[in-house]
């Protein structure tokens, strides 16, 4: 499995659209953050915090992380891989563990220049310093448990196609969906007392529970849940190619 890991970091990392994928992102939270005047403009605002970042990081995601895992499954059926892949000494989930795990590292890397922000804004505060860095740490957790979640669903579109641009469409709508749909689901009327019960079935409210900084045992189980669904749901369809 870690042989495999390796293969698809350095894949990953040997194509442009992982380098890509790390300078789009960046690019854009910079401009919201510092370049684009409004709400999102830090120094618009004057507060010493990273909300702009992890108010916008979800929706970037959304498109970038399916870019990433299109090909993780897709690639190799369209070039008749999968089928050396399947007949190595490791399990259907440690292959999807593999493919995961490459896809959260990119993801890793992307948000690693994002500490350069907290630098800043630390340095720029009024006194210098004045910035909460427990609840900054906590909404990061928070933004990976997020991303490893749109990472597993992005993993899973891929198995079930062998297009890329199929595997990336259903992806970016799977994630919106799980994102935004329930929550705009619960907000008919007629659902009565059960409204609570749809949105706490979507991302975004465990989401901003985390993104506030507030750490809280029911947001991680949610996230853990989801992503490990989507990870046995990918396993399950790799299996099917054996029966």
């Amino acid at each position: 499995m870690i042989a495999l890991l390796k293969k698809e970091i350095r894949s990953f990392l040997s194509s442009l659209i992982g380098y890509v994928v790390i300078a789009v992102f960046v690019l854009l939270i910079s401009l919201f953050m510092w370049i684009f005047p409004g709400q999102w403009n830090t120094l618009d605002v004057g507060l010493a915090n990273l909300d702009t970042l992890f108010t916008i990081a979800p929706w970037v995601f959304m498109f970038l992380i399916p870019a990433v895992t299109m090909r993780s499954f897709s690639e190799e059926k369209r070039t008749g891989t999968i089928e050396l892949l399947l007949t190595r000494p490791i399990s259907d989930l440690q292959i999807v563990l593999a493919k995961f795990l490459g896809g959260l590292v990119l993801v890793l890397i992307s948000l690693l220049p994002t500490l350069i922000y907290y630098v800043s804004i630390y340095i720029l505060g009024n006194p210098s310093g004045n910035i909460d860095s427990g609840g900054t740490w906590g909404s990061y957790i928070g933004l990976l448990m997020l991303a490893s979640a749109y990472v597993s669903i992005g993993v899973f579109t891929s198995s079930i196609t062998p297009n890329q641009i199929v595997s990336f469409l259903v992806s970016a709508l799977l994630c919106f969906f799980m994102f935004i749909g329930f929550e705009s689901i619960g907000s008919f009327e007629w659902f009565g007392a059960f409204d609570d019960v749809i949105i706490r079935l979507g991302i975004n409210d465990h989401y901003k529970s985390l993104s506030r900084g507030l750490i809280d045992s029911r947001d991680l189980v949610y996230f853990l849940i989801l992503t490990a669904a989507f990870l046995l749901a990918s396993r399950t369809v790799i299996q099917s190619r054996r029966w």
